[in-house]
């Protein structure tokens, strides 16, 4: 009770200021998260409350699921051809590299965990996150197609990790039970089962919807309602046939698109006003998880964390964008704000759920939370100088410059 009275009271205060706050280097990540940190430090007997770790990992569930579906819908081809590929690259050979670099570095920072292990810890560090670049997509001094490069990339390489975060916990799970059951498991039941239940929901629900919506039979006010009801479905469908609810709400995403054109729109609706406070809940979260377990973090956590944010991502990033004609500042900018956030903190929450009994899981968890904390701070104190500066440099340019063609 104390701790939901406590995040509605900053809510309400952090709408309250929200306009003031944007010209300043606090961003809502860090409001909550410093929140539910003070909130800790202030009622030390809280440390003594259990809470109740299944139903935050139903919720984190869930919230990945409709976050997973609302990407799917803002997928743009065009978009993704478009302005020499950016995002395509970002999303392919970046988020590739990331991973395997990721991997690579925790197997030299953390020599215990296996290379799967390392690679589950890759694959939940791999997203970057929109909520906590939302300054960077904003700003009018960023020129358009980097804005939109940054943006469209945050907005799916959350879907594009959940594959390969069930990969690898699969096949460390396969491991440890000594056959290829669980791999085969996965392959078949997870992605197969799961892609086929949500492209049956969203082919279905896609066509019923466009047709109610040409006939005029729905009331304005409640489409975005009948819309968001398709990834619960996919919930329910997936728990009796065992396929993953994550893969089969990005299909559904995907496929709700061929009998309903105006998705996206509908999802922007929910999640600009749903979507937001369930963000600011679990930056609050994360903040009393924080406190709870920073005297378990080591110079070997925070030392992955920084190598994951500086490296692991900035190196993937550059060889990304070779023959682009983008400037060293620009490749420089776009290979530093790639924070890590709400997606790392949910898939974390996600592997937790699997219940892998991994040898390296505490490791794997407080890696995360090292990052996660170390980006919500860096990215955020970093985000208004980092602006300021690179608009200087885009202003020295030459007008003939990939920056400022539109």
């Amino acid at each position: 009770m104390i701790i939901g009275s406590a995040f509605v009271m900053l809510l309400f205060l952090y709408s309250l200021i929200s306009e003031r706050l944007k010209r300043t280097i606090i961003t809502p990540p860090i409001l909550f998260t410093v929140g539910g940190m003070a909130l800790i430090l202030a009622v030390p007997t809280l440390r003594e409350i259990d809470v109740e770790r299944e139903s935050l990992l139903k919720l984190a569930e869930i919230g990945l699921v409709m976050l997973l579906f609302t990407d799917a819908t803002h997928i743009d081809f065009t978009k993704l051809r478009s302005r020499e590929r950016l995002p395509l690259r970002l999303l392919s050979v970046g988020m590739l590299l990331t991973i395997l670099l990721g991997a690579v570095a925790g197997q030299m920072v953390f020599p215990d965990l296996s290379l799967w292990e390392t690679g589950i810890l890759a694959a939940i560090l791999a997203p970057t996150d929109a909520g906590l670049g939302q300054v960077i997509v904003q700003s009018p001094l960023v020129p358009l197609r980097i804005r939109q490069s940054l943006d469209v990339e945050a907005g799916l390489n959350d879907g594009l990790s959940v594959p390969f975060l069930l990969f690898f916990i699969a096949v460390s799970q396969a491991g440890t039970d000594g056959g290829g059951a669980v791999f085969s498991r996965f392959i078949f039941q997870q992605l197969g089962l799961g892609a086929l239940a949500g492209g049956g929901i969203g082919l279905a629900g896609g066509a019923l919807l466009g047709l109610a919506h040409r006939k005029g039979w729905m009331a304005e006010s409640v489409q975005q309602l009948g819309l968001v009801t398709l990834p619960m479905l996919c919930v329910l469908a997936c728990e009796p046939l065992g396929g993953s609810m994550f893969i089969a709400a990005y299909v559904a995403g995907l496929a709700v698109l061929v009998g309903f054109k105006d998705a996206a729109a509908h999802c922007t609706e929910f999640t600009e006003g749903w979507g937001q406070l369930f963000d600011y809940f679990v930056f609050f979260f994360f903040g009393l998880i924080v406190v709870f377990l920073l005297d378990r973090l080591t110079t070997l956590h925070l030392l992955y964390a920084l190598l994951s944010l500086t490296l692991v991502r900035m190196l993937p990033v550059a060889i990304a964008l070779l023959g682009t004609r983008l400037s060293s500042a620009t490749v420089l900018f776009m290979g530093w704000f790639g924070p890590r956030g709400l997606a790392s903190i949910v898939l974390g929450l996600v592997f937790l759920e699997e219940e892998a009994r991994l040898p390296g899981e505490e490791t794997i968890k407080l890696a995360v939370i090292a990052t996660v904390m170390l980006s919500i701070f860096a990215h955020g104190f970093s985000a208004l100088p980092g602006i300021s500066w690179y608009g200087r440099r885009v202003a020295k340019l030459d007008g003939q410059a990939f920056e400022k063609q539109q």
